[in-house]
């Protein structure tokens, strides 16, 4: 049997509104102990940091380059994980940790020119908390003809492998700031790649429109409309029926305009098409799902849940979220992390040409030790 290593993920996501945290028990195998997980939150200033950051980094040319004001981001963000680090380990006394997986926060990714960019100081992070760290997981990937992302999908696979054989073809999907779909078919293939606009497009609406940094539960959406020719004009987008699939930036698809739409009307059209980009997604996959697992915040959001399930089953399938399974739909993402950090500590391929484009299965990450 391969070595059990407890892990530390850490994730900070498009979404811009804080770090997750979870303990893993894996062999980054089969295995998967899921522990604890907690969230820390980002104060609005240091949210605001992040926009900026994100506005800096659209001058970046090669990959080690920091602009702007991402220095002194970077080192700030490293800080704050090693705290978050701090709070979980004091939360949680008995979690013991052989690896932290440090996701960094994505500031720009450029994947037709082989070109991400996370912003996250693994070195320091390790000296800080006392723990090696793996990151940089996307780089190699890119190296060898990848997109660079998703990463998620081995962790959805090893998830899936407890699911009843009826739910298969299953489909995991985070809707995160944007959305990945990770297909498992009943031999065990795995097909994955992003989506389309998850909770970002909403989320920059109602902070413009309201004032607020998200619509909590899909409040104000639902006291909306869908206006067809604004969700159109995101649906007929070439993404969505280019035959090869490509990874996302969250500047690809921006948000409306000022006065193109009410904002309930803005929200709830917004909503719509978080759920039809994924069911249009899905048409690209090697059969038609019978099963759709929701994780990340997104799931969170009633209007998108509910025209997600009623699209679904106009073709057959249904619609569950990571809880009704047993899972943890908030924090798979930092769980995943934890996970692909063991792999990477014992050469086991992050990614595969089903998932990210990349020639050949490989492996990836950076090794900072304390």
């Amino acid at each position: 049997m391969s070595e059990i290593l407890s892990a530390i993920g850490l994730m900070s996501g498009t979404s811009l509104d804080g770090i997750d945290i979870a303990q893993v028990l894996t062999d980054g195998e089969g295995h998967v102990e899921r522990g604890p997980s907690m969230e820390v939150a980002y104060d609005p200033a240091f949210r605001r940091r992040l926009q900026q950051g994100l506005e800096d980094a659209k001058a970046i040319k090669v990959r080690t380059e920091r602009p702007g004001e991402l220095t002194a981001l970077e080192r700030d963000l490293t800080l704050r994980h090693a705290a978050a680090v701090g709070k979980f380990r004091q939360a949680y006394p008995n979690v013991k940790a052989d690896v932290i997986g440090f996701h960094g926060q994505t500031v720009l990714h450029r994947p037709k020119q082989a070109l991400t960019v996370q912003v996250g100081d693994g070195l320091s992070l390790a000296k800080e908390t006392g723990v090696p760290v793996v990151y940089d997981m996307r780089a190699n990937d890119m190296v060898h003809g990848g997109e660079g992302a998703p990463l998620v999908p081995v962790y959805h696979a090893a998830l899936a492998s407890g699911l009843p054989r009826a739910d298969f073809p299953v489909v995991f999907v985070n809707i995160g700031g944007i959305s990945n779909l990770t297909y498992i078919g009943r031999d065990g293939e795995i097909v994955a790649f992003d989506s389309g606009p998850g909770n970002t497009l909403i989320d920059q609406w109602v902070e413009v429109e309201a004032g607020i940094p998200f619509d909590q539960g899909g409040a104000i959406a639902s006291e909306g409309h869908v206006l067809a020719s604004l969700a159109a004009r995101y649906l007929d987008h070439p993404f969505f029926t280019d035959a090869k699939r490509q990874s996302l930036d969250r500047n690809d698809f921006r948000p409306p305009e000022s006065g193109e739409a009410g904002l309930h009307d803005g929200a709830r059209t917004l909503a719509h098409v978080t759920a039809a980009a994924i069911l249009k997604s899905a048409r690209h996959l090697p059969q038609r799902p019978k099963h759709y697992v929701i994780c990340g915040g997104g799931r969170l959001n009633r209007t998108i849940m509910n025209d997600l399930a009623r699209m679904a089953a106009e073709e057959g399938a249904r619609v569950s979220t990571a809880d009704d399974l047993g899972f943890n739909g908030s924090s798979m993402e930092a769980e995943a992390w934890a996970y692909l950090a063991v792999r990477s500590l014992k050469g086991l391929a992050l990614t595969h040409p089903g998932t990210t484009g990349v020639r050949m299965p490989v492996t990836g990450g950076v090794l900072a030790k304390p």
